[in-house]
């Protein structure tokens, strides 16, 4: 249990130094966390450290896809649900079969085998592709459609995965009963998903204490994820279903407070688990090196070139056709949605980078099939999957800004962002307005004294006014505002010094300094979120 716990410090340590190296060199912490792994595991001399699938697959797995369920616009979900379908589910399954094929013809793995390392490999995974599309400023819908992509691939890639296994077991499939059981599994994890996202909102808004609330949010994606996967199906869609659902209506039955302590809750704890996680994965290569210290190490590195080279032109053979042809076949598609430039699925196309969800899943392979013989080609499956993902994510992953560039999508969604920022100012001062509309009839009601309601107009007004010439497109109203803003913070670290100076002095207890800094807090965050999009 020591040694446990002092590996698991000296991996926070790693994580916490290669996330400020990736931050300073502007390359996505997942990949060097990968290599960083892999350097760890040569080192001789270091402990081994093997990734449990379980730990995966039950306890990272959910709260992951759960956050970033909840995070996503259920309107822009439902808007782009067509090619994020396209995607998880179609590019998926083609990519499955794809490999299966390659495998069996080019490998010669049996086509049960084949269709297990198939669906292996065929999620991509989108959080280093998302960390470098949201910094060179791609536009919205290609950033939407890859989170899409996220949340659903997972469960349709799982769900192949337990049929390839079940059939490499039992040495039969039927395809009927396959689709059947599919249909069943999709429909009950949706029921499921909803049923639990209603009853969360109703229990969190029934205690209103925002450290249960958070408590009752860290169970709300394994309450989701568990049971389904314990009846055989994969748990996935039943925790984006219940993710969406909160995300559509916690904010009416969740607190402010609950709110701005639970953001920043999980902001952290999914850091923590994705920086593990992909260190983890890189720290796999000395389990690996064991396993195939027998094999060929040069027809080992072919299959692995052979099935990458597969994985990544499938998804570029899948992205054209299911970009153009629903809009060529059905023309209310293409009027509601004009054809994107070829740039969009090319871009699409090249982020199909694998990650710990292949790894997890060729981990728990079963050793011996159903008659108790070894389960075929498993430690060369686990070896081709590795190597998919270092190829993909470290390959892809480090070319993907050039591509980016070089096809003249880079900050191209910065219109798209001053739009939104003009929507946004329009409904902050139609907002404002109503708020003054209620204090007129509340000052009316409760016949107040205008020296109570003067005060509470001038501050409103003096928001509006903020509003109004940070967005009127004069330059040197813009310039008034920022001045304003920055003089703001200066008044605030002001405060702040001669809080601490006062505290030190023992003139202020640590309850009452606590309570003055997080109300500096909360006005220097608010000052953050309004410049956060300029």
């Amino acid at each position: 249990m020591v040694q446990t716990i002092q590996i698991l410090v000296l991996l926070l340590a790693v994580v916490a130094a290669v996330a400020t190296i990736a931050a300073r060199l502007e390359i996505p912490q997942a990949i060097l966390l990968v290599l960083a792994g892999v350097v760890l595991a040569l080192i001789p001399g270091l402990p081994t450290v093997e990734l449990a699938p379980e730990l995966v697959l039950l306890l990272v797995l959910p709260p992951v896809i759960y956050s970033s369920a909840v995070d996503m616009s259920w309107r822009e979900f439902r808007f782009n649900l067509r090619p994020i379908f396209l995607l998880s589910v179609g590019c998926v399954a083609f990519t499955t079969v794809a490999v299966a094929a390659a495998a069996h013809w080019l490998l010669g793995f049996a086509w049960p085998v084949g269709f297990v390392l198939g669906a292996i490999v065929s999620p991509p995974d989108a959080m280093a592709p998302l960390s470098i599309a949201r910094r060179l400023q791609l536009p919205r819908r290609i950033l939407v459609v890859l989170e899409g992509e996220g949340l659903a691939n997972d469960a349709a890639a799982l769900i192949l995965y337990r049929f390839a296994i079940a059939a490499v077991s039992a040495g039969a499939f039927s395809f009927g009963q396959a689709a059947g059981l599919f249909a069943a599994i999709v429909g009950g994890e949706i029921l499921w998903g909803i049923g639990v996202g209603w009853a969360i909102l109703r229990l969190r808004r029934w205690v209103r204490d925002p450290r249960i609330e958070i408590t009752l949010s860290i169970l709300t994606p394994f309450l989701s994820y568990w049971p389904p996967e314990h009846l055989g199906g994969s748990g996935v869609l039943a925790t984006v279903t219940t993710g969406l659902y909160i995300s559509w209506n916690g904010f009416r039955l969740i607190s402010a407070e609950t709110r701005l302590q639970g953001i920043f809750f999980w902001d952290f704890f999914i850091y923590l688990i994705e920086g593990m996680v992909f260190l983890i994965t890189g720290l796999q290569t000395r389990t690996l090196m064991v396993r195939i210290a027998d094999d060929s190490l040069s027809g080992m590195a072919i299959s692995a070139a052979l099935v990458s080279a597969v994985v990544i032109a499938a998804r570029f053979v899948w992205m054209y056709p299911a970009t153009y042809l629903p809009r060529w076949l059905f023309p209310p598609v293409r009027r509601r949605d004009p054809s994107p430039p070829w740039q969009t699925p090319f871009v699409l196309a090249f982020t199909g980078v694998r990650g710990i969800v292949s790894l997890a899943a060729a981990l728990a392979i079963p050793f011996a099939t159903a008659n108790g013989q070894p389960f075929p080609d498993r430690d060369l499956i686990l070896f081709l999957t590795f190597s998919v993902i270092l190829v993909t994510l470290v390959g892809q992953g480090l070319a993907l800004p050039s591509v980016i560039r070089a096809l003249g999508l880079a900050h191209a969604g910065r219109r798209e962002r001053h739009s939104a920022r003009a929507e946004e100012d329009k409904v902050r001062r139609q907002a404002i307005e109503a708020a003054l509309e209620r204090l007129d009839q509340i000052a009316a009601e409760r016949n107040l004294a205008e020296s109570v309601v003067q005060r509470l107009r001038a501050r409103h007004r003096d928001r509006l006014m903020h509003i109004e010439q940070r967005s009127d497109g004069d330059d040197g109203h813009k310039k008034l505002t920022e001045l304003y803003d920055e003089i703001e913070l200066q008044l605030i670290a002001a405060e702040r010094e001669r809080t601490n100076d006062l505290f030190c002095g023992g003139k202020l207890t640590d309850d009452a300094r606590r309570r003055i800094e997080r109300e500096l807090d909360l006005r220097e965050a608010d000052l953050a979120n309004r410049r956060g999009e300029e």
